[in-house]
């Protein structure tokens, strides 16, 4: 607001000098023309000019007065601008934030729209999740078919990936998904400019969270913010009413494998084949990310407050977990999505299949 103030006050003094400047132009022509065929009775250096009384009188009098009306309007500006300058310098990078996200918002719509289609997949502008066709080959029997894969929401993507791991996979793809890779590194058409803008279109619409650490607007300044307690809270009402029904046998098993909305939650996801096209496979069995099955996720975290702390943060890139893994960047934390007690549900069901 101050940044809008301090622009639209440059704007008038922008305008009132350049109508200054105008006026005073006009006026010079008309004594310009008055002076045509008048050289030499006009001419500065014909004329006597003020004498020694004047000159160390009123003269040097309004000059003085003159340099004091300029020093007073440099003290009064000087402080006035130091003032106003952080506001402007703020309000400068909202608006290129507010351009970038134009610009991005225009990459990921439709291709009926001018853009890369991103909307088309995942479910329009607010990218709450869709569907994509994409074809499938049977391992066994080589039997190539078209299904529905659901492409998850992306309105909570920033909270279970960081920054740089989702310019990673904007850049180079899902494997074996219709998430091709979009940047020119990945073989994509997008340059690296492009790639920055969508991202930053895409913190634009994610989910606000709650107790940042910084809180102010921008999004990207949120750190250990969580999801609301009202959407947690749906999402375990969701949960225990799959149990209720016979769905799931727990809570666990409910969260784990939990469709709300595109599935943005679920860890069924990647680990459970077939999941994504709605003809899911073994459990755990899978495909995306690891297998789970037979005892492996003990294997790896033999100690269950690891396992937990890795459901929370996710695989960093290059970072040591467990018992011998080495982070890809490409399993996301849920701990701002999901409570202590839900990361604890999830971990029991995993450790027991």
């Amino acid at each position: 607001m101050i940044a809008n103030v301090a622009t639209n006050i440059g704007i008038i003094l922008a305008v009132v000098i350049a109508l200054g400047w105008v006026v005073y132009g006009l006026f010079n022509l008309r004594a310009g023309r008055r002076e045509v065929g008048s050289e030499i009775e006009l001419a500065a250096n014909r004329k006597p000019y003020y004498d020694d009384e004047t000159l160390e009188g009123r003269k040097l009098e309004r000059t003085q007065l003159l340099g004091l009306a300029f020093l007073a309007v440099v003290t009064i500006v000087l402080p006035v601008y130091w003032v106003l300058e952080p506001a402007r310098q703020s309000g400068a990078i909202e608006k290129w934030e507010d351009v970038f996200v134009g610009k991005g918002a225009g990459l990921f719509a439709t291709t009926a729209d001018g853009g890369f289609n991103c909307a088309g997949c995942h479910g329009g502008m607010a990218a709450t999740g869709g569907v994509a066709e994409y074809p499938v080959t049977d391992p066994l029997t080589g039997e190539v078919k078209v299904v529905s894969w659901k492409a998850p929401a992306l309105d909570t993507t920033m909270s279970k990936f960081s920054e740089s791991e989702v310019r990673f996979i904007l850049e180079y793809g899902r494997p074996f998904s219709p998430m091709s890779p979009w940047g020119l590194v990945g073989g994509g058409p997008m340059n690296e400019q492009q790639i920055e803008t969508l991202i930053a279109y895409l913190w634009s619409i994610q989910k606000p969270r709650e107790g940042c650490l910084v809180p102010e607007e921008d999004p990207r300044s949120c750190d250990g913010g969580e999801l609301s307690e009202e959407a947690r809270g749906d999402i375990q009402s969701e949960a225990e009413r799959l149990v209720a029904n016979g769905t799931y046998a727990s809570v666990g098993e409910s969260l784990f494998s939990l469709e709300l909305g595109s599935g943005a939650y679920s860890c069924a996801r990647c680990h459970t084949k077939g999941w994504s096209y709605g003809q899911p496979q073994t459990t755990g069995g899978g495909a995306l990310g690891p297998n789970l099955t037979g005892g492996s996720v003990v294997r790896q975290f033999p100690n269950e407050a690891d396992l937990i702390n890795f459901l929370r943060v996710g695989s960093e890139y290059g970072v040591r977990y467990g018992a011998q893994g080495q982070g890809s960047g490409k399993m996301p934390g849920f701990g701002s999505l999901l409570t202590d007690d839900q990361l604890q549900a999830i971990a029991n069901y995993i450790r027991s299949l």
